[in-house]
């Protein structure tokens, strides 16, 4: 049995005197709970070191994980949150808030042996000294100031709900309902649940296509102008445009033409830059969207950079877009609990790429220039170069798209093969090419792997089977010659009904429909369903591709609007 005694010196005929007391002892009393705390868990541990408490094993703490550094982050701090995370996750306390591991004292087993105890440690929750994240005034504020100061913005928010989150806050914070939207037919699933969100009306522009690579890539500066002026036309003006840029192929638009055409509307720039954290970082990279002019840019700071997964940043500059009403949506849309593993990635992938920006990124953009020069003279294999879409400035030259077409394979079997006997992984699979990142932490092993097995496929394949382009090929994209019957958000809400996938054909589609990834929908709620569009999906499928957001996963039956 153990008793726990407080002295009588604590307590008094004033009730308030003891809260009065605790505060100002609170250094002391906190190494004395935390002491008591650890004589617990260890006379407890005395006879049986995993204890069990229904079916949760309780994994007792190494005392060397206990941090020497209790406090909040001191002022000037290169990376403030990580130093308020480590000086938090540090303080001797005893603690009784969430989250329910209590700092890894009941991780669950099997992922406490994956991972160990550290990442419990500092899985914080909202504890003042880590700040608010929609109220900063600590080392949150800090960290994001650094960010913006780095990334040339006027304000930086962190997001821990990914770029689909930075891209949703972003046309919320700039199209209310009614209002019409400018963006690409391949923009990303994110935004077509933001247009649900916020009620905005797309105006489409389709992209440019390569049927040789069966790919699209970004938009051009003529066709944002027409854009405008179709719906100026209509009695109507774009509430924002939203570019994709780079593509997940890496092709970049002219943001810098698109930025003046919109500028001299008075229409904010929306850019996702998901793919494009690096950009700007290295002389032989394209310039990034802010330097370009953007309004707002939205990254994947664990893309190419080095946060952890689901974390990202949104950037803004100048003034046509309203920061309150973005700090309102973020509000609605990001986590009340964010993770601050998370947030603290941001503040060390910035701190990471602050060390030297301008040479940062010249040992990956070398090894990829050099894998990119071996794998052009492997018969066989092409490489995606600047030519085959000459009206966009740029193509990312730290993204490696290959096509393996004329070894008479697709993309999906090249991959497959690839995968299983060379170990060699790929981040994009398409119909007809495969798509490699050269990031910070890609070794030299590792790319030789990749231009060795690109070595063995020629051999193995390029004298049984020489195909000349397939016949199958699309000439256009799959949503070229999609129509509009209701808005995203009126199909959201609209009655549904199950019909046969051949039946479709005609029928107002209730459902997104895209392969994942790189998540661009080819069927979109509120558009009517075509025989290009299903014939697609239907021939993807079958060559392996992962179809996201039907219903049906075997594809024998779609979801439509029964209006």
């Amino acid at each position: 049995m153990i008793c726990l005694h407080f002295s009588s010196k604590y307590f008094t005929a004033n009730p308030m005197s003891f809260a009065k007391h605790r505060v100002s002892r609170h250094c002391k009393r906190s190494r004395i709970c935390s002491s008591r705390e650890r004589s617990i868990i260890e006379t407890g541990n005395k006879h049986d070191k995993r204890s069990t408490t229904g079916n949760t094993r309780t994994v007792a703490m190494d005392d060397d994980l206990i941090l020497d550094s209790p406090g909040i982050a001191p002022q000037g701090s290169p990376t403030p949150l990580v130093t308020a995370l480590k000086a938090s996750a540090g303080q001797d306390v005893a603690t009784f808030h969430f989250p329910g591991h209590n700092r890894g004292r009941a991780a669950p087993s099997s992922l406490a042996q994956l991972i160990g105890i550290r990442p419990f440690l500092h899985d914080l929750s909202t504890v003042p000294e880590l700040d608010n994240l929609f109220a900063p005034k600590g080392p949150i504020l800090e960290a994001q100031k650094q960010a913006a100061k780095l990334f040339g913005s006027s304000e930086t928010w962190f997001l821990i709900g990914g770029t689909t989150c930075g891209n949703q806050a972003a046309i919320l914070a700039t199209c209310s309902p009614g209002d019409s939207l400018i963006l690409p037919r391949n923009s990303h699933i994110s935004v077509f649940s933001a247009m649900v969100l916020s009620g905005a009306l797309p105006k489409y522009i389709i992209p440019e296509y390569d049927s040789s690579w069966d790919f699209a890539g970004g938009i051009t500066t003529s066709q944002v102008q027409c854009a405008i002026k179709e719906l100026e036309n209509e009695g109507r003006k774009a509430a924002a445009v939203f570019v994709t840029s780079p593509t997940y192929h890496g092709i970049c638009s002219n943001l810098s033409k698109i930025s003046q055409i919109c500028h001299s509307q008075k229409i904010p720039l929306i850019v996702d830059e998901a793919h494009g954290a690096h950009l700007g970082f290295h002389p032989q990279l394209p310039a990034s969207a802010l330097q370009q002019g953007a309004d707002l840019a939205v990254q994947s700071t664990h893309k190419v950079l080095s946060s952890l997964t689901q974390s990202s940043m949104l950037h803004m500059s100048g003034t046509l877009v309203d920061r309150e009403r973005i700090c309102k949506c973020l509000q609605t849309l990001q986590s009340t609990s964010p993770s601050y593993l998370l947030l603290a990635s941001l503040d060390a992938a910035r701190a990471q790429l602050s060390e030297n920006p301008e040479m940062i990124f010249s040992q990956a953009w070398e090894l990829a220039a050099e894998v990119r020069n071996l794998i052009k003279e492997i018969p066989g294999i092409s490489v995606l170069e600047y030519q085959s879409f000459s009206s966009f400035p740029m193509i990312d030259p730290l993204r490696l798209t290959i096509s393996l077409w004329q070894l008479g394979l697709s993309g999906y079997e090249a991959n497959e093969i690839l995968s299983r006997d060379y170990g060699v992984i790929c981040e994009l699979v398409d119909t007809r090419s495969i798509a490699y990142v050269i990031n910070l932490g890609t070794s030299r092993e590792h790319a030789q792997r990749l231009v060795s097995a690109m070595k063995d496929l020629s051999a193995t394949f390029l004298p049984v089977q020489r195909v000349e382009e397939s016949a199958e090929s699309t000439n256009c994209l799959p949503f070229v010659d999609s129509k509009i019957c209701l808005s995203p958000r009126e199909a959201f809400f609209a009655r549904k009904k199950r019909v046969n996938i051949r039946h479709s054909i005609g029928e107002i589609c209730g459902e997104l429909i895209c392969p994942y990834p790189p998540g661009i929908p080819v069927i979109i709620p509120g558009e009517i369903v075509t025989e290009r569009a299903l014939d697609y999906l239907l021939r993807v499928k079958i060559e392996g591709a992962v179809i996201s957001g039907a219903s049906d996963p075997l594809l024998s039956s779609m979801i439509v609007c029964g209006v």
